[in-house]
């Protein structure tokens, strides 16, 4: 079992908390940071050890995911669950999802306790299990330790390593957010802090179409086709009417919900996890959410607004952050408003990862952004999340004009502003089209397509009298290129 160095520091931590008296411990980590692997090694070397240990996760199908994972480490282990094959209570290693423990007289015994995503798993069952067995050492994870019980009943927990961090290391992928149609929540009323469900869904369904056809527009601009892609709807008939909408369109879209057959899920899971599979959306409510392993998604859709639950938006929008080969980023596509509602908490989460169990983020009123703001946070031409220490949008390049002065300052170039567009410098055009050249020598284009990228751009030839110097392509300029790229592919195989 091969630990990246934040995993091995992580297992360091947490036997070091034991050893300093912490019984119950938190391990804090970015969702696709691979949670599950430190603990079956903690699990892995426990068990080499004698020792019991019980794995407790939310779900069914989340039980069957972990016991992959063990199967594929050759350890051996028993699952608590009705009619289970694996009902062998004799092995050190147990597992069980928190439904079925809640069911049974007595618990398993064991010695260590692991409890995959805390922030679900913290139900009474649990608390009085914790109370009764003050002696058991207990492990649970999460990416957001937000629960209120959790501060209550864990005593320290573990965070070595930031998602911006395993972003810049090659273990997480970045985003690429679009701010897309956005569900009117206006004048909803709430319950227990969210929005009352029935009312929610008749809001959703008004925009399924735009849903469906801001996804044909974003997948085709940057990817020139469909990508596997998660949906997250607001319950199961807006889900229905999701499904019916881009099978519409020749999309084949399969929803999974809490009203199907654990067979039935199961066979929808091992469909979509395979790399040919035929199902380009899967759609759900909650079931997604949580655990789900599916590494190859590389479109994430956000169609189920939240007024309070960060940990639910988190969680929705980590279901595409796992890396995969050829897998360069995520799209987030955000139908919901989500994204600018918490863009200061998941800032924060992502630059500083989590410090403390005392966090007000599922509780915080957060001021919802006005028409103005949400304008000014979104390219106006492909609706990408605008980068806020940016000029130019990465995704398709356009220039942004500021209205509230006559000038804007771009890569240290003056843009003077007329009536109705930019008169760019000639040095700024100079430098972006020997950045374009340095794309195409990086990537073995001929150098006439950075002639054609350029007369594209800014609707005039290069000089054929001004000798330039290829240069190392900035994000942007990167991003622009790989977007004609993109574009032109799309379009050749559309003819």
């Amino acid at each position: 079992m091969i630990l990246r160095h934040y995993q091995s520091a992580a297992i360091d931590n947490l036997r070091a908390g034991f050893r300093k008296g912490y019984v119950r411990q938190v391990l804090a980590a970015p969702t696709g940071a691979g949670k599950s692997i430190i603990m079956m090694a903690m699990i892995d070397a426990a068990n080499a050890k004698g020792t019991r240990s019980l794995f407790i996760c939310e779900r069914r199908i989340l039980v069957d995911q972990f016991a992959t994972h063990l199967d594929k480490h050759g350890l051996d282990f028993g699952v608590f669950m009705a009619k289970s094959w694996r009902h062998r209570p004799h092995c050190n290693i147990q597992l069980a999802s928190i439904q079925t423990l809640e069911k049974m007289d007595e618990w398993p015994k064991a010695d260590l306790l692991f409890v995959d995503e805390i922030h679900v798993c913290m139900r009474r069952s649990l608390i009085e299990y914790i109370k009764a067995n003050p002696s058991v050492k207990i492990v649970s994870s999460t990416a957001t330790p937000f629960h209120p019980e959790i501060a209550n009943n864990f005593e320290s927990v573990t965070s070595v390593s930031t998602m911006s961090n395993l972003v810049n290391e090659g273990h997480l992928t970045p985003f690429r957010v679009f701010i897309s149609h956005e569900i009117d929540t206006k004048g909803l009323k709430t319950a227990g802090g969210e929005y009352k469900q029935n009312d929610l869904e008749k809001r959703c369904q008004k925009i399924v179409g735009n849903v469906v056809q801001d996804y044909i527009d974003i997948s085709h601009n940057v990817y020139g086709g469909y990508q596997k892609t998660i949906c997250f709807a607001a319950g199961v008939q807006h889900g229905s009417d999701l499904m019916q909408e881009f099978n519409s369109h020749d999309i084949n879209a399969v929803q999974v919900s809490y009203k199907d057959s654990d067979e039935f899920k199961r066979d929808v899971f091992d469909e979509f996890r395979k790399p040919d599979t035929e199902i380009k959306v899967l759609i759900s409510s909650t079931i997604l959410e949580r655990g789900a392993d599916l590494p190859d998604v590389k479109h994430v859709i956000l169609a189920r607004p939240f007024k309070k639950s960060f940990s639910s938006f988190v969680q929705e929008v980590g279901r595409g952050a796992r890396v995969y080969p050829g897998k360069e980023f995520c799209v987030i596509q955000d139908n919901s408003g989500n994204w600018l509602r918490f863009r200061d908490s998941w800032e924060d989460l992502y630059h500083n990862g989590v410090t403390s169990l005392h966090s007000d983020a599922d509780n915080k009123s957060r001021t919802e952004p006005t028409k103005k703001e949400k304008d000014a946070a979104k390219c106006p031409k492909c609706k990408m999340l605008w980068p806020t220490d940016s000029e130019v949008c990465s995704n398709c390049g356009f220039v942004h004009k500021l209205k509230k002065a006559n000038i804007v300052n771009l890569q240290g170039e003056i843009l003077e502003l007329g009536a109705s567009d930019a008169k760019i410098s000639w040095e700024f055009k100079r430098d972006y089209y020997q950045q374009m050249l340095g794309y195409c020598i990086q990537h073995k284009k001929h150098t006439a397509t950075a002639k054609h990228w350029y007369l594209k751009k800014f609707k005039e030839e290069y000089p054929s009298d001004v000798m330039p110097t290829p240069i190392t392509p900035s994000v942007e300029v990167a991003n622009y290129c790989k977007s004609r790229l993109i574009a032109y592919a799309y379009g050749k195989r559309k003819a």
